[in-house]
């Protein structure tokens, strides 16, 4: 049964880090693309950032670039976004997307930012 769980998400200051963790059972994350997606209170979901299959990262929203980076642990079916200078606008559920697919992932973890 393939499943996706993300980890990682808390409540942090303006300007702090996070790192986002997303483990994959039952299917080999290395074959696919991944990405993260984000859901803010009363608003749409949306594509935050998608790592292809080759490792090439593509950024959906403007503001996180230089902020956040995606990577992956081939070895430990794992990917990862790490996310520095958290802002307030930042704060939503997060998302690790197989296949930057909207609806591909699992239960999501809750991250906000504020002081």
């Amino acid at each position: 049964q393939s499943q996706i769980v993300e980890s990682g998400g808390g409540l942090v200051q303006p300007g702090g880090s996070l790192r986002l963790s997303c483990v994959a059972s039952g299917f080999t994350l290395a074959d696919d693309a991944v990405g993260w997606f984000r859901q803010a209170p009363g608003k749409e979901y949306e594509e935050v950032i998608c790592f292809s299959s080759a490792d090439v990262p593509t950024y959906a929203i403007e503001s996180v670039q230089g902020r956040f980076t995606i990577s992956r642990d081939k070895a430990r079916n794992t990917a990862y976004l790490q996310m520095n200078s958290l802002k307030p606008e930042d704060t939503a559920k997060y998302y690790c997307s197989v296949d930057c697919e909207v609806g591909r992932w699992g239960q999501g973890t809750q991250v906000t930012v504020s002081s």
